[in-house]
Parts: structure tokens; sequence; C-alpha cells
């Protein structure tokens, strides 16, 4: 591997939807340190394992990654992303024979971002044609491939080298997010993308690099390191305030509806804001009128099981020992979900879900109640 992982630009293609939405964040996000979590480290170790493998498939020299973060579900998700890939990749020989495959290329775009440069994970040029691919590891966030900014970036990036060439006409990004089985595609033509880039990228990323613009709170702070002590979003979220002694059953719909559109945030922003003061209270001493270190609860457990269980037949107890079967979440894992589904899927049922309230975003079939069909307007 070439360690590519590791480089970044300032002004990061997959923070691109932050960043556009609220300009002053990057800057602001600077004084923050960069930290890591497990989900990253896998979805590294997933990008690496994909990307040695989709070039064993190409006959391009690789040599295969070793990490802790290997498993069975990694090896059948990077698989699925590699079989899709080389889909695309044959597709594209149809119309072309000088195709063009870069395989994590650095694709700099500081035509119209100062400095801005990212990785593809795959882009595959053509006559008349450029795709992009990116692989996505994660599952608790489904993203979508239409008018993507880190997609769209990555595009512009092919396209300043290999337009003259192949005189591409239009555009297309996929995002390969395999454990959710979402294969999201967006196409555009080229006009279009550089009005974008013209128009709203440029003139936006100039105002980011200074720290310009104006504060704009969202679903977008969920990655931004100074979402803790954004005051922006400290605002954005006390405005729930004003419906602090109304009585639930007297407000409108319309009044409720925009309770729940920001509840979800709020209850983000409240989470966000005590795992901070909490760490900050341990780590750095700070005090917070009304609040105050104890030990949290623990729970008692054996010092020694293999002590506790001579010890306990001794004292004439045998029945000491429990066993069951690992979950269908652990055991999907450890098989991989195609294989857990060729194995047990005619042992696994699921029952109807109960009925929920969530926001039109959400990719779920709308229910017809019946009730609500033969309601009478009075």
């Amino acid at each position: 591997m070439s360690g590519s992982y590791n480089e970044h630009s300032k002004f990061s293609p997959s923070a691109a939807h932050r960043i556009l939405a609220c300009t002053p964040s990057l800057l602001l996000e600077q004084q923050f340190p960069n930290e890591t979590s497990t989900y990253a480290e896998e979805g590294t170790a997933a990008h690496e394992l994909a990307e040695h493998k989709l070039k064993k498939a190409l006959k391009m020299c690789s040599k295969k990654p070793v990490s802790k973060y290997d498993s069975d579900e990694m090896d059948e998700m990077t698989d699925i992303y590699v079989e899709y890939c080389l889909g695309v990749i044959e597709k594209a020989k149809e119309n072309c024979n000088d195709l063009q495959i870069l395989i994590e290329q650095k694709l700099d775009f500081n035509d119209y971002v100062k400095g801005g440069f990212g990785r593809g994970d795959l882009v595959v040029v053509g006559t008349g044609e450029l795709k992009v691919i990116d692989f996505k590891y994660g599952k608790n966030v489904i993203v979508s491939a239409e008018k993507n900014p880190q997609m769209m970036l990555y595009v512009l990036s092919a396209l300043s080298l290999f337009d003259m060439l192949y005189d591409i006409e239009k555009v297309t990004m996929t995002i390969v997010q395999p454990r959710v089985d979402n294969f999201s595609t967006y196409e555009m033509n080229v006009h279009d993308l550089l009005k974008w880039a013209e128009e709203e990228l440029k003139p936006k990323a100039e105002l980011a690099l200074k720290g310009e613009g104006e504060f704009c709170a969202g679903e977008h702070c969920r990655f931004c390191r100074a979402k803790n002590q954004c005051r922006a979003r400290t605002v954005k979220n006390l405005e729930l305030l004003k419906y602090e002694f109304a009585d639930p059953s007297l407000l409108s719909n319309d009044e409720i509806a925009e309770i729940m559109r920001v509840a979800n945030e709020l209850s983000k922003w409240a989470s966000d804001i005590y795992t901070y003061a909490t760490a900050l209270a341990i780590n750095e001493g700070k005090n917070f009128d009304g609040y105050k270190i104890v030990e949290a609860r623990a729970r008692r457990k054996y010092t020694d099981e293999d002590a506790v269980a001579q010890t306990a037949k001794a004292a004439g107890y045998n029945d000491i020992y429990k066993t069951s079967l690992v979950s269908i979440t652990e055991m999907e894992k450890l098989m991989g979900k195609k294989k857990f589904n060729e194995i047990l899927g005619a042992l696994v049922d699921k029952p109807k879900g109960n009925l929920t309230l969530v926001p039109d975003s959400d990719k779920r079939r709308a229910i017809t109640l019946v009730n609500a069909e033969f309601q009478v307007e009075e």
C-alpha cells in the first residue's frame, strides 16, 4: 500500500458537503484535534483490502494488506465491490479500446479549490464518458451519489486530466456501499458540472479558505470537529425553547412537524455536549455549575473464572454454565452475508416492524393506513 490513506488536504472532499453548507467551519475546526475512531480505522482497512483485490483482478502488482479488522464480512463486502467495478470496466471496454483505469489515484482540483485534492477509489475514462466509483464501508449513514459534492470534486479532477483526450460529454458517479446494499448512481453532463464548479464551488471555497461566510447548523454538523463548542449550532438547537411552556395538545400540525424536524438534531447536539463536558471535567479538571464527578455504576465480575468453577463444584454446585447462540448480527458477521443467507437463511424470520413516524427523506416505503383511507372530514 502506498500510505495514501493518511494524506489529506485542508479542503477534504469527504467534508465538502459540510464546508459548502457552512463555509466558516473549515477554519474553525482546525483548532480542534482530528481524532480517529474504530469505525474510521475499519473503513481504512476495508479500502486497502478492496484496492489490493481490484489491482490483483486487473493483473496489477499489489501486496495483500494485513489488519486487525480483517473478517469474513470484510472479505465478502470487498468482493462485492470488486465484482461491481469489474462489471463497469467490462461494459466500458465495449465502447472504447483505449480505456484509462485509475485505482486510488490522487485527484487534484486546485483549479477550483486552492490546495485541494483527494483520492478516487476507481476512475474509468473512455470515449465520451468518465466514471468514478467510490467505496463506502460504513453502514450507519446511507450515502447517495446524487449531486454529491465529494464525487463531483473527483470528477472535476479527472476531467482536467482526460477531457482533451477523450472529449468527455457525460460523467457517472457511483457509490458502492455493500453492507447496506446501497448502489447509488448519478449521471451529469459536463456543462452542468462545470457550471456548478464556477458558480457554487469556487466562490464558496474561497470564503471557506478565508474563514468567511455565514455559519449554518444542520445535519452536516455531525462530523465537524468544532460541533461541541459551535455557537451557531447551539443557537439553532435552542430555538425549540419557544415551545417549552406550550401544551403539546394545543400545537398545530405545522408546529409539531417543525419540532420533529429539529428534535433529532437537538438530541444529537445535547449528547455531544454532555460527552464533551464529561471529557473536559475528567481529563482537564473543568468545573460545571451543578455537576460533579463520581464513579459510574460498575458490574461485579469474577477475578478468576476457572477458580470460581472449581470452588463452586467443590461446594456441590454443578449447574453453573449457560450456553446460548450468538445473535443474528454476530452470526452474519462471522459467516459473511452471502454464506449466512445460504446456510441459515431458511431458519431466519423477520417479522413486520411496529409502525413509526419518520421524515420523508427515509428510504422506506410509506404505509397506507386503512383507518386513514376511510376518515371522513366533519
